[in-house]
């Protein structure tokens, strides 16, 4: 069976439903959303006390939309009635959302291969073949966890493989990482009277920087100065430290930094060094510098148009899109330019009035001249704050 459609859309997180919606929002039909698991899957895979570090709050008829909304009429906030929201709590969230729209999404459908072709891109999946004629991949990053550039990542866990951090029954862990999923361990890691060494190539912490995507957002810094000065003899916060290499030895566990520091486990280390780009499952139809995918003026691969991403693995003019209120910004251009493709006559006002969901002018949020620069308030002054750390010397 063949299904001829207008766009394909693989994904049924944030981005790829918010897209949806803006593809509706302007008009067009026949479209056509995928998802091999179920609404919200990998938010539902969340550390139980992970929360969302961007706030939620409801301000959308004073025209400040809800930081993570996907549409500018809902907000997670007004469904959860809390700010910083759970996993489980999101993709409930998404899931009132697909069912309120009524969209057509077909769950536990997973694309086995995208082909691109003279008039766009077919899907096959278990159940039936699709022609689009143009693909929005939205895959997320969860799922495709990075467990570190060093020799002996194999013995270390990731931060996301725990559901519950309560299932960790050792009264000591190390972390390697010390950005927003390190700090989210510790964390809850401290909370539960466990002792954490946390080790990180350089200090995010003391990070001046002004783009939450590049340091520790307000919400994760608060809670790292929340367990310091709570919990001082639990927490070893090394920064400068980057591990090179884990080996092995008997029950225990060596890891070697570039400092010339070892420490000795008895417990795997925990990961918490990010994710790999969304875009990994389809590679080969994206154009890469490096690690880095290319994208048009309008987020489509530059090997095949009609192709576009949507989702945290967006980067423009070397600025990351990897907050819901930032890629969600790109859901009007990517519905705008499929319109055109199309030749649709689209709702122009439907997709160009709503502030934060048509962001093409990409100098604000890629340079900006006006900040303030913020005070030194660092965290820890000196490189290392070794408060009885497990070391071999």
């Amino acid at each position: 069976m063949k299904i001829n459609l207008n766009s394909i859309i693989i994904g049924a997180g944030p981005s790829g439903i918010g897209c949806m919606l803006a593809l509706r929002r302007a008009g067009i039909d026949k479209v056509l959303l995928l998802e091999g698991n179920t609404v919200g899957s990998s938010f539902k895979r969340w550390p139980k006390q992970m929360r969302l570090i961007t706030p939620s709050f409801y301000g959308n008829p004073f025209f400040c939309t809800d930081l993570n909304a996907i549409s500018p009429n809902t907000s997670p906030a007004d469904h959860s009635k809390k700010e910083h929201i759970s996993g489980s709590e999101y993709a409930d969230y998404l899931s009132a959302i697909v069912n309120h729209y009524n969209l057509n999404i077909r769950e536990n459908e997973k694309a086995l291969e995208i082909t691109p072709n003279s008039t766009g891109f077919s899907v096959k999946t278990a159940k039936a073949n699709y022609n689009a004629t143009t693909l929005i991949w939205a895959g997320g990053e969860f799922l495709n966890p990075k467990l570190g550039n060093f020799d002996g990542n194999e013995f270390c866990t990731h931060s996301s493989e725990f559901n519950d951090w309560k299932d960790y029954k050792h009264d000591e862990a190390f972390i390697i990482g010390g950005y927003e999923s390190g700090i989210d361990a510790a964390y809850n890691l401290i909370n539960l009277n466990k002792k954490v060494t946390l080790l990180s190539s350089d200090q995010p912490w003391n990070s001046k920087s002004l783009d939450p995507s590049e340091t520790l957002s307000p919400y994760t810094r608060e809670r790292l100065l929340e367990i310091i000065e709570s919990y001082p003899n639990r927490l070893s916060l090394i920064g400068n430290s980057r591990v090179v290499r884990i080996k092995k030895i008997s029950s225990k566990y060596i890891i070697h930094t570039s400092s010339g520091k070892l420490f000795e486990s008895d417990q795997k280390p925990i990961s918490a060094t990010g994710f790999h780009s969304a875009l990994n499952p389809i590679k080969k139809l994206w154009e890469w510098n490096g690690s880095i995918p290319k994208f048009t003026n309008d987020d489509e691969s530059t090997l095949y148009p009609g192709l576009y991403y949507s989702g945290p693995s967006l980067v423009h003019r070397g600025s990351k899109f990897c907050f819901i209120y930032k890629f969600r910004g790109r859901f009007g251009v990517i519905a705008r330019s499929i319109a055109k493709r199309i030749d649709y006559p689209y709702n122009h006002k439907e997709i160009e009035t709503h502030r934060g969901f048509l962001i093409d002018d990409l100098e604000c949020c890629t340079k900006c001249d006006c900040a303030v620069e913020s005070k030194d308030t660092k965290i820890v002054d000196s490189d290392d704050l070794d408060i009885n750390p497990s070391t071999m010397n």
